[in-house]
């Protein structure tokens, strides 16, 4: 960063092959070494999309979490899809990682911070999610009955008991409801989400079909998520960044499987085909290799 220009290279090379952890030392050497901060020199030679990449790569996992949802939650509106996609596909430690942290930088509630800026069903469902209370395990003698809770709710009603599907969807184990999904087809005779799109709307059926696509398979959500930001005209940026950041040291090579296995393309190829210049170099570094 010395002197004329910036060697962009040098600096997506050196970050992307670090874990997080070993930034967070090289921000504390950099500190001691020059006696400036890491984050603030790099946001001053650095700037746009790859800009934000590198930030959010700079930043510890739970802190860059806790700054998504302030970030949804205090700017204009509210982005619910990122309420949504990290409260379905956090573990209940992770999200009472998050709602401490919260705490602890902003003085504030995360829950109240959520209700206050959501409503209705969808508010309940955000609500139970930040609970982290989700069972362990299968308990058998409820999947039985748990499907056809659901099957009652929706399909067989005329209207909707969303409040079933919220219990259900948001207090079970993952390995619970996929046995509960099977029950409901045989059952039913529909997919769990075919069921959810025709009884729900909205942010609601959003954060269900989250919900169902996580207890699924959680790298599947996150390969559809992908698909979804970068598919048609434009990219939706800050989800490819939210996404490839955080999972970066979690699940990317699942989600590289399971992208592959969804569709015509690789993660690689496609993000290739959607971004350019260092912020792509830099997303490819963290998404790995081509899945032919």
């Amino acid at each position: 960063m010395k002197g004329l220009g910036t060697d962009e290279d040098a600096i997506l090379q050196l970050l992307t092959a670090r874990s997080n952890a070993q930034r967070q030392e090289i921000t504390a050497a950099y500190k001691t070494l020059h006696g400036k901060d890491l984050v603030g020199d790099l946001k001053s030679e650095l700037g746009g999309k790859f800009e934000s990449l590198i930030v959010a790569l700079m930043t510890p996992p739970i802190k860059y979490e806790v700054t998504c949802l302030r970030d949804a939650i205090k700017g204009a509106g509210t982005d619910e899809k990122v309420l949504v996609e990290i409260l379905a596909s956090r573990s209940p430690n992770e999200v009472n990682e998050i709602k401490s942290l919260y705490k602890q930088e902003h003085n504030d509630d995360l829950e109240k911070d959520v209700t206050g800026d959501t409503g209705g069903h969808f508010q309940r469902m955000l609500v139970v999610l930040l609970q982290a209370s989700r069972q362990q395990g299968i308990q058998e003698s409820l999947i039985q009955s748990d499907a056809q809770a659901i099957f009652a709710a929706g399909e067989q009603k005329y209207g909707t008991d969303e409040g079933q599907f919220i219990t259900i969807l948001g207090n079970r184990s993952n390995a619970h409801l996929r046995r509960v999904f099977e029950e409901y087809r045989k059952l039913s005779g529909y997919e769990i989400e075919e069921s959810i799109q025709r009884e729900t709307s909205g942010t609601l059926q959003e954060i269900l079909l989250a919900v169902v696509k996580c207890a699924r398979s959680v790298p599947g959500y996150f390969a559809d998520s992908l698909y979804s930001a970068m598919k048609g005209a434009g990219t939706d940026d800050q989800t490819l960044i939210r996404i490839m950041v955080s999972r970066s040291e979690v699940d990317m090579l699942d989600i590289r499987t399971e992208f592959r296995k969804r569709f015509a393309t690789s993660l690689h190829k496609m993000i290739q085909g959607d971004t350019s210049g260092d912020y792509r170099k830099a997303l490819l570094l963290l998404c790995g290799g081509d899945d032919a």
